[in-house]
């Protein structure tokens, strides 16, 4: 089995910036097509951006030039690099991973395109 465990989470003003980490363990990190998701109290689940095995990414309108994915292959970790937050990205931001295989772009954004899940970290922008 994958456990996901994410970190880097708290609060920050507008226009600041928080780096997430996500650490796989149980299996290869490598071997792994990962994504982040984000949920706001009261909203449905809302996909932020993933990375594929491969390295293909795919961002979230909303977060598009001030979000950067990436991730080492070394450590099994994931990041997200967020840039100029804003008080619409507060919300708990869970970490989702599925064996890597053919996908396209458009099921990189689904959140059943992935089988294992973290707990979430939870991000906070104040105004």
């Amino acid at each position: 089995q994958v456990q996901l465990v994410e970190s880097g989470g708290g609060l920050v003003q507008a226009g600041g910036s928080l780096r997430l980490s996500c650490a796989a363990s149980g299996r290869t990190f490598s071997g792994y097509d990962m994504g982040w998701f984000r949920q706001a109290p009261g909203k449905e689940r809302e996909f932020v951006a993933a990375i594929t095995w491969g390295g293909i990414w795919k961002y979230g309108d909303s977060v598009k030039g001030r979000f950067t994915i990436s991730r080492e292959n070394a450590k099994d970790t994931m990041y997200l690099q967020m840039n100029t937050l804003k008080p619409e990205d507060t919300g708990v931001y869970y970490c989702a991973a599925r064996r890597r295989g053919p996908i396209t772009t458009q099921a990189m954004g689904l959140m059943s395109t992935y089988d294992y899940w973290g707990q979430g970290t939870q991000v906070t922008v104040s105004s």
